[in-house]
C-alpha cells in the first residue's frame, strides 16, 4: 500500500502557551479540513477544556486525558486511531486525515513509535508532518529551562513561530539561529493568532536545500536540570550511492546508537530517476519515499543527522569506511554544535 492510499497523520506539539490549539482551531475553519478531518486532543490532567473548544469546529474529536501520550497512553492511542479505521470502513464517518495535538509537556518520538510499528497502523496510515509551534517571545528561555520543546524541535518538520507581533526582531531572528542549529532540516514559518494555510501539514522535500543550512557554529548555553550534548553533522554525495550498501550500515549505526542518533533526513541519489526520501527518529525509519523526480532538478544527495552523546566526526569516519562499497565520494559540510 502506497503512501496514496494510506491516510496521513500530522502531529502539532509544542510548549504550553505556544498556541498550538489556536493553530488547529484555525485550520480547522479551512473548508478542506471541516468535514473529513477527525482530531485526537491529549490533555494532561482531567479536565481537557481545550477538547471542547475543538469540539465547536469538529465533531469528530477524540480527547486522551489523565496523562500523556508520549508515555503512559499509547495503548489509547492505538485504540483510537483503530476506532478511526472502523468509523471509515463502516461508513460512519469519512476520514481523510488524522490531526494529533500532543500536550506541551509531550516527547513526539514515542507517538511516532506508536504509529509506524504497529502493523495495522502502519498498513494504514503514515506520519505526513510533524508541527511544532514555538513562541518567539519567550523561545530562547524555553529552549534554555524545557528539555521537552528541544525535542519537539529535533523531531518536527515544520516549525511555527508564534506571537511574532508581539516579538522584536532581534528575538525572532536570534530563535531562528538556534532553532536551525538544534534541527538544520527543518523549515520555519510565522503564524500570527493562528493564521497560516494548510501546506503546513504537508512536507516540502525542498526544505533539506542545503542552502537551508546556516554555517556558523554556535553553542546554547544549557542551565537547569537539562544536559542535552546535541550535535548535528550534515553530508553531500558527489555520486550515486549504494542504496544496499548504505542500507546495511545505516541499520548497523541505528542497532547501536539508535536512541542517540535523535533524527536523520535525507534526499538520497541511488541512481534512480528521482531521490530516495529518508526520514528517521531514534532507531524508527519511516517507510523509504521514492520520488518520481528531484525537486528544483537538482540532484544532489543530502543527508542530516541530530545526534546526542556522539561525535560526529565519528559517523563521519563509519560512513567513510564504508566508501569502498558505496562507491562514492563524500563531503562533509558542516559540523554544528547544536546545544
Amino acid at each position: 500500500m502506497t503512501n496514496s492510499n494510506k491516510k496521513p497523520i500530522t502531529i502539532i506539539t509544542g510548549c504550553l502557551g505556544s498556541g498550538k490549539t489556536t493553530l488547529l482551531r484555525k485550520l480547522l475553519k479551512k473548508p478542506e479540513l471541516q468535514h473529513n478531518t477527525a482530531v485526537i486532543v491529549n490533555e494532561f490532567g482531567k479536565i481537557g477544556l481545550d477538547h471542547h473548544l475543538l469540539k465547536k469546529t469538529d465533531e469528530k474529536t477524540v480527547l486522551l486525558n489523565g496523562g500523556c501520550i508520549c508515555c503512559n497512553n499509547r495503548e489509547d492511542l492505538e485504540n483510537e486511531l483503530k476506532s478511526f479505521l472502523s468509523m471509515d470502513h463502516n461508513k460512519d464517518a469519512s476520514i481523510n486525515r488524522i490531526i494529533i495535538e500532543t500536550t506541551g509537556m509531550a516527547d513526539p518520538s514515542p507517538i511516532l513509535f506508536t504509529i509506524l510499528t504497529n502493523p495495522l497502523l502502519q498498513h494504514h496510515y503514515y506520519i505526513e508532518s510533524v508541527v511544532a509551534t514555538v513562541d518567539t517571545k519567550n523561545g530562547l528561555l524555553h529552549l534554555k529551562n524545557n528539555p521537552e520543546l528541544v525535542k519537539q524541535v529535533i523531531v518536527a518538520d515544520k516549525i511555527i513561530l508564534t506571537k511574532t507581533d508581539i516579538s522584536t526582531l532581534e528575538e525572532k531572528e536570534e530563535l531562528m539561529r538556534q532553532l536551525h542549529r538544534i534541527n538544520p532540516s527543518c523549515e520555519v514559518h510565522e503564524a500570527i493568532h493562528g493564521d497560516i494555510g494548510i501546506d503546513i501539514l504537508k512536507v516540502d522535500h525542498q526544505s533539506l536545500s542545503i542552502s537551508k543550512i546556516e554555517a556558523e557554529p554556535l553553542k546554547i548555553e544549557n542551565t537547569n536540570h537539562y544536559d542535552s550534548n546535541i550535535k548535528s553533522i550534515s553530508f553531500t554525495f558527489n555520486s550515486p550511492l549504494d542504496w544496499t550498501a548504505f542500507g546495511l550500515w545505516l541499520s548497523a549505526l541505528l542497532h547501536a546508537n539508535g536512541e542517540d542518533v535523535l533524527r536523520v533526513k535525507g534526499l538520497l541519489d541511488v541512481g534512480e530517476d528521482g531521490p530516495i526520501v529518508l526520514n528517521g527518529v531514534q532507531h524508527i525509519i519511516h517507510p523509504p519515499e521514492h520520488l518520481d523526480t528531484w525537486p528544483d532538478n537538482v540532484k544532489h544527495s543530502h543527508l542530516v543527522f541530530i545526534l546526542r552523546s556522539i561525535e560526529p566526526m565519528d559517523i563521519e569516519k563509519s560512513l567513510k569506511s564504508f566508501q569502498f562499497f558505496l562507491g562514492t565520494d563524500i563531503e562533509v559540510l558542516e559540523l554544528i554544535t547544536a546545544l
